[in-house]
């Protein structure tokens, strides 16, 4: 029987940041109870409640319509499945403003069972960074392409490719370093931008459609089960094809009524 009483776990997170590690860390997303603990029980190191559930749960064109009160009600469904791995949160869009802000955001999240949160953005963010971070919450950060700035990108960019966007995104994860994050994931950048800032900085990189080079990977989960088939992104190898199997289910179900 799953024990529903469960205290969030800060060191889990904070472990992470450490490099002298055997393996890469193994990262993927969750928004519901059997997802997060089939990932529990398989090993994974890091499970994050993603604010891509606003696409691939919800049916949004993407994550900047999702609530902090959403993440609140998928984090709380992921947290009575996890005895093991980190559990983190994205804060939403628009979520953390201000230092006051972003603090009562994480607040929130940690009190629906995170154990730490992850935010969008380099040398912008620190003092909400900063603030999250002083009082004792663990913070991962974020860079590259940033999916909650969609709008003013006008779409979906490899990042780093020209000298001074290549600067700034280094500067930035040096920044992160220095605030304190435990690690930085780093989202569709060119890969040899990301080869140097996992070489530069003494902290975790954690990838994801930006090369091999980093320490640890980060996929959404419907990209590599196959179960969102309407869309995978170019580096996201499915490893299965859920959806097909439950459209076998579904018409062997209507042909045996």
């Amino acid at each position: 029987m799953v024990n529903q009483i469960h205290q969030s776990q800060p060191s889990r997170v904070t472990a992470l940041s450490s490099k002298d590690r055997d393996t890469p860390i193994s990262a993927l997303t969750a928004y519901d109870y059997p997802t997060a603990r089939i990932l529990d029980e398989n090993g994974i190191d890091l499970i994050l409640v993603g604010d891509s559930l606003g696409m691939v749960v919800l049916g949004h064109n993407d994550t900047t319509n999702v609530t902090i009160d959403m993440m609140v009600h998928h984090t709380s469904a992921c947290r009575p499945a996890i005895n093991n791995a980190a559990l983190v949160a994205d804060l939403p869009y628009e979520s953390y403003e201000t230092p006051k802000q972003a603090i009562a955001s994480s607040n929130s999240l940690i009190q629906a069972g995170a154990d730490g949160i992850k935010l969008e953005g380099g040398s912008e963010i620190i003092p909400q960074i900063t603030a999250i971070i002083e009082t004792s919450i663990p913070v991962i950060g974020h860079i590259g392409f940033l999916p909650q700035s969609i709008e003013s990108e006008g779409g979906y960019k490899k990042k780093g490719k020209s000298s001074d966007e290549y600067s700034k995104i280094l500067s930035d994860a040096i920044c992160l370093e220095k605030a304190g994050v435990a690690a930085v994931v780093l989202e569709s950048i060119v890969s040899d931008l990301a080869a140097e800032i996992t070489e530069t900085l003494k902290i975790p990189t954690i990838g994801i459609g930006s090369g091999t080079n980093c320490d640890g990977q980060i996929r959404v989960i419907h990209d590599i089960t196959g179960n969102f088939p309407w869309f995978t992104p170019p580096f996201a190898k499915p490893l299965c094809n859920i959806a097909d199997e439950i459209s076998s289910a579904v018409k062997k179900y209507i042909r045996s009524i």
